[in-house]
């Protein structure tokens, strides 16, 4: 496996983030996965939790399924939380939080594949960094309903605190992303928003991530 993916080519993936398992799909997750990437999704990350979740073969079937379409798209193919099945399956890279084994113990076993690391504090995320995180995902930024085990939302200030406080690695903003929230999280400090059910449940996935695209694009500008 070739070196740790640099910041740059970091950042370009955490654009636009898309976070989904069958349970926040009203439909196939692998035809959310294919508008959204047609759409201009920049990084797909895996995450089967909560009630009703798949588990054994039909979540690794469907593991497998989008991580083809995110291979076939370019894009990197993330698992949250679970390394076993990010190595079985060779994905990109994984993303954990503060509860999941520590990051540390997940960038041993891992090598050079990406690694996220969700933080609240600048404590948490001094932490991440030191123990080998890629790009951390900061939130909730706003009440969201989407995680059942979701922190107290911190709103934008969190991420102009981060970056007030020295903190360079590339960040992802997560919880409640709305469009018209988009250039807000953009102009505090992250290199990109994370979304669930702003896409998932979106009468166009395709649709839904060209317009964030188009306020992504709108928030770098303005920060530029």
């Amino acid at each position: 496996m070739t070196g740790r993916v640099a910041p740059e080519m970091m950042r370009r993936h955490l654009r636009m983030y898309l976070v989904l398992g069958s349970v926040n799909c009203s439909v196939e997750p692998s035809l959310v996965v294919q508008e959204a990437l047609a759409g201009g999704a920049t990084m797909v990350q895996f995450r089967e939790k909560g009630q009703g979740a798949l588990t054994g073969e039909p979540m690794i079937r469907l593991a497998r399924r989008i991580q083809e379409q995110c291979r076939q798209a370019r894009v990197p193919f993330i698992v949250n939380d679970d390394v076993e099945l990010a190595l079985k399956l060779d994905a990109d890279g994984v993303h954990i939080g503060q509860d999941d084994e520590s990051a540390a113990s997940v960038r041993e076993r891992i090598g050079n594949r990406m690694l996220g690391v969700s933080a609240h504090t600048v404590e948490e995320a001094r932490r991440a960094i030191l123990h080998g995180a890629d790009y951390l995902g900061i939130g909730p930024i706003y009440p969201t309903r989407s995680k059942d085990d979701a922190k107290a939302a911190q709103g934008p200030a969190i991420l102009r605190e981060l970056r007030e406080a020295g903190i360079r690695l590339p960040i992802v903003g997560i919880g409640g992303i709305t469009v018209d929230r988009v250039e807000e999280v953009i102009g505090a400090g992250a290199d990109g928003i994370a979304v669930i059910s702003a896409v998932t449940g979106a009468a166009s996935a395709q649709e839904a991530v060209e317009t964030f695209m188009g306020k992504i694009r709108r928030g770098a500008e303005g920060i530029s």
